[in-house]
C-alpha cells in the first residue's frame, strides 16, 4: 500500500462471467487471466470427477459429498449450487483476502452462484453474460470438445435454453460470434469498472490534494 497520504486506492472486484455450457466463458476467462496480470482466478471446489486435463487446486478443489456438505454447514462458501447432479462452490476466505488486498477476482459461475453472490456482495460484483451465436453453433463446439457423451452433449443443450432467460439477471452481455472479439469486450468492461469512481478509495483526498497544489 502506498504511504502518500493522497494516493487512490482501490477495493477489489468479483468479475463473473457465465454461460451456457460450451459458450465460451471458460475461453474467455483463460485468455483474460493470460493477459492481465491484475486478476487472479477463483478456484471452486467440486464434488465432480477431475478430467485427464485437469490439475487439483489450479482447477478445482476436488473433494467428496461429505467434505462439501462440511463446508456448506460452516458456511465457508461464498455461493453453491448443484450443477448436472454434482456439487460447486466457492470457498470464501481466499476471495475476500484477494479484495482486501485491491486485487480482482475472476468467476466461471452459473446463474445460480451469481443469484447468491448478488445477495451477498452487491457492491463488489460485475457480471457478465456470454450467449453463444446460435443454437446449432452451441451444439457444434459442445460436440467438438469431445469431453461428454450425447447424452450429457443432450442434456447440456436442454439446459442451455433455460440458462439463457437469466441474461437480464446480468450487467452486460457479450455474444460470442468471434472469441478475440468476445476477449476484448470483456477486458473492456473489466477496465471500466475499475476505474468507476464508487471503486475508487480516497479519490475525495486525492481531489483535496491536487486543489491544495499537491
Amino acid at each position: 500500500m502506498s504511504t502518500d497520504p493522497y494516493a487512490v486506492q482501490r477495493r477489489g472486484l468479483m468479475y463473473v462471467l457465465s454461460s451456457p455450457s460450451g459458450a465460451g466463458k471458460s475461453t474467455i476467462a483463460r485468455s483474460i487471466l493470460d493477459r492481465d496480470p491484475q486478476i487472479k482466478m477463483s478456484v471452486s471446489a467440486t464434488t465432480r470427477a477431475k478430467r485427464p486435463s485437469e490439475t487439483a487446486g489450479e482447477d478445482y478443489q476436488f473433494m467428496n459429498l461429505t467434505e462439501f456438505n462440511l463446508m456448506v454447514n460452516r458456511r465457508e462458501f461464498l455461493e453453491y449450487a448443484k450443477v448436472f447432479d454434482n456439487y460447486y462452490g466457492t470457498p470464501a476466505a481466499p476471495v475476500q483476502a484477494e479484495l482486501d488486498a485491491g486485487r480482482d477476482v475472476l468467476f466461471d459461475i452459473d446463474w445460480q452462484g451469481t443469484q447468491q453472490l448478488a445477495e451477498k456482495a452487491r457492491e463488489d460484483l460485475v457480471r457478465v453474460f456470454i450467449l453463444p451465436p446460435t443454437m446449432v453453433e452451441l451444439e457444434h463446439r459442445l460436440e467438438s470438445r469431445a469431453q461428454d457423451s450425447a447424452a450429457v452433449v443432450a442434456k447440456r443443450m436442454a439446459k442451455a435454453s433455460d440458462e439463457m432467460t437469466h441474461y437480464a439477471e446480468y450487467d452486460y452481455i457479450i455474444i460470442n460470434r468471434d472469441i478475440e472479439k468476445s476477449v476484448a469486450e470483456a477486458l473492456a468492461i473489466l477496465n471500466a469498472e475499475r476505474l468507476r469512481r464508487d471503486r475508487q478509495v480516497g479519490l475525495g483526498e486525492f481531489v483535496k490534494g491536487l486543489r491544495q497544489g499537491q
